[in-house]
């Protein structure tokens, strides 16, 4: 199963310019490779023994099954910007092996916040589920996957026969692998299946467990490189999970060669175009590559007629002209995903986009998939994406949402909830796997409002010259009946009723260093709705004084201040 470095690096001169890279890679890694108390090699930390979850008999989640050996190019992959010939829109442009279908890289990224989410310490980079994928997979044979991320036609290892692989017989009545007597590595990232059957998650959150998809996959992949605990940003741990999926010092170096390549620059390229590698570590010409691949058999040439001497001449002629060999027939041209079947996005009858803060919007964003004949397309990823200083979510509270279009080609976004900032801020929706314009819509968060102002007591609120007011000014703000909480206020003490001016005598507030302040500014309601004052003083003039309360949708309320001598 030993690779074949010296003839795989694309861009490569020589045998020895790939070896030396990968010679490189090694000792700045420092696998650091010993032989565990199991007799099989590991790298790094030792592992626990005794793991009944291990994978079968070679101990890892593909059985060692054979994998690809393609190197990445000296080049760096750092992309560079570019304007799309079609759109106008700037897309990223690099190296092609830098390049990985949208959605098998949605998934990949995927996978990594969800372990970050529930296992922080293992410190999981996406690019290491790349790197694997790459090498396992090729990325889902260039991610030949649908709109829900399961590949159109499953990816099967050779059988695991013994004959130049491991020795593991069937394990699942061919449920995943589709064969009753041997187990084969099964999806984009390989797994066996007796791994899958307790390592298998569901990524895309359809309710299944589906080794054939990429979200799937790419989850079950990052659980089980994190398993024992691991920190993966500590090398010799990292080293250990990589070789714990694949025991193979060459399928350690090559991943991560790949690792490293991915960590300095990818760029996102449309499901189906992705570059297949083409050498793999089977190194018995007979036996299948991996992942195996339909072939087209071909049609044996007619054997060239004998040649035929002159009559009567001395010496021969040309050979009887034989009928030209049929040739072998041409595959049959793989047809476009529906992904690539889009031309344009258009408007699904979306609506104004209007919500009061902390409320959800009564319109949710939707858009049609169609192609060239402005026909819908079903089964496509639309990516919705919430964009501009705004705190409003979909539903769940997440800023990006992917809907695969129905059978008319439409996608409806979840549900917007508007957040405590107010403004416009936009929901763009795109094709993932697609270099397209995208549709962008505006959306609106409106302040929270009150219509009415009232007293939470009809107590007078009297003060003598020079003194304070004994009862703080309290209010109950609603809105069409309803408690009218987080609402904003202003409160201004104010000349007359005709002249909302802000007075120069009479009642007063202060601020934190005692200073008179006569308006308010910045006050909000609380959740049921209630606004107390700061405490009021009032000044040597005597009388009847006026206090404004505004709130934000209209609410007014005029309360009256009366200072007066005491009686005698």
């Amino acid at each position: 199963m030993a690779a074949h470095f010296g003839r795989l690096r694309k861009g490569a001169t020589t045998t020895a310019v790939a070896a030396v890279a990968v010679a490189a890679l090694s000792a700045s890694q420092a696998p650091g490779v010993t032989t565990d108390d199991l007799g099989r090699q590991a790298a790094g930390a030792a592992q626990p023994s005794g793991d009944a979850n291990t994978g079968g008999a070679g101990g890892g989640a593909t059985g060692d099954s054979p994998y690809y050996t393609d190197l990445p190019p000296l080049k760096s992959p750092n992309p560079s910007p570019s304007a799309s010939p079609t759109t106008g829109t700037t897309v990223p442009v690099g190296e092609a092996e830098a390049g990985i279908p949208a959605t098998v890289l949605d998934a990949y990224k995927k996978a990594e916040a969800e372990l970050r989410a529930s296992k922080p310490g293992c410190n999981l980079p996406w690019q290491l589920l790349a790197a694997i994928g790459k090498v396992e997979s090729g990325q889902a044979r260039g991610g030949r996957v649908d709109a829900s991320g399961t590949t159109y036609s499953p990816i099967l290892g050779p059988k695991l026969d013994g004959n130049g692989f491991a020795l593991i017989a069937d394990t699942d009545h061919g449920a995943y692998d589709g064969d009753p007597a041997y187990d084969r590595a099964v999806g984009p990232m390989q797994f066996i299946p007796s791994t899958w059957e307790w390592a298998g998650r569901d990524g895309n959150g359809d309710g299944k467990k589906d080794p054939n998809n990429v979200y799937d996959a790419a989850l079950a992949a990052g659980h089980y490189l994190c398993r024992f605990d691991r920190d993966l940003s500590v090398q010799s741990q990292m080293n250990a999970a990589i070789l714990n999926y694949n025991n193979s010092t060459e399928y350690l170096n090559t991943v991560l060669s790949w690792l490293e390549y991915y960590r300095k620059g990818t760029h996102e390229v449309p499901d189906g175009t992705g570059t297949l590698p083409s050498h793999s570590s089977n190194s018995d010409p007979g036996a299948s590559p991996s992942p195996t691949t339909p072939a087209t058999p071909r049609t044996p040439s007619t054997p060239s007629a004998p040649s035929t001497p002159k009559p009567g001449g001395g010496g021969s002629t040309s050979p009887t002209p034989k009928p030209p060999a049929p040739s072998s027939p041409a595959p049959s041209p793989t047809p476009p995903t529906p992904t690539q079947t889009v031309d344009h996005l258009e408007d699904a009858n979306t609506g104004k986009l209007t919500a009061t803060a902390g409320s959800a919007f009564g319109t949710k964003v939707a858009v049609r998939a169609e192609s060239k004949a402005s026909k819908g397309v079903s089964k496509v990823r639309v990516r919705f994406t919430i964009i501009g200083d705004t705190d409003a979510t979909f539903t769940g509270g997440e800023s990006v949402a992917t809907v695969a279009t129905g059978s008319a080609g439409t996608a409806t976004a979840p549900a917007l909830v508007a957040g405590e900032k107010t403004g416009d801020f936009t929901v763009r929706a795109t094709v993932v796997g697609r270099v397209l314009g995208g549709l962008d819509y505006t959306a609106t968060v409106t302040p929270r409002q009150a219509d009415t102002l009232t007293r939470t007591s009809d107590t007078a609120l009297t003060c003598v010259p020079g003194g304070e007011f004994a009862d703080q000014v309290e209010l109950k703000a609603t809105y069409k009946g309803a408690v009218a909480g987080k609402v904003a206020a202003t409160a201004t003490l104010i000349k007359s009723a005709d002249d909302a001016t802000e007075n120069d005598k009479g009642p007063y507030f202060k601020d934190a260093d005692g200073k008179t302040i006569r308006t308010l500014t910045d006050l909000t309601t609380d959740a049921d709705g209630v606004l107390k004052l700061p405490k009021l003083y009032a000044d040597d003039a005597t009388g009847t004084f006026l206090l404004r309360v505004n709130t934000t949708g209209g609410a007014v309320l005029t309360v009256e201040l009366k200072v007066a001598a005491a009686a005698s």
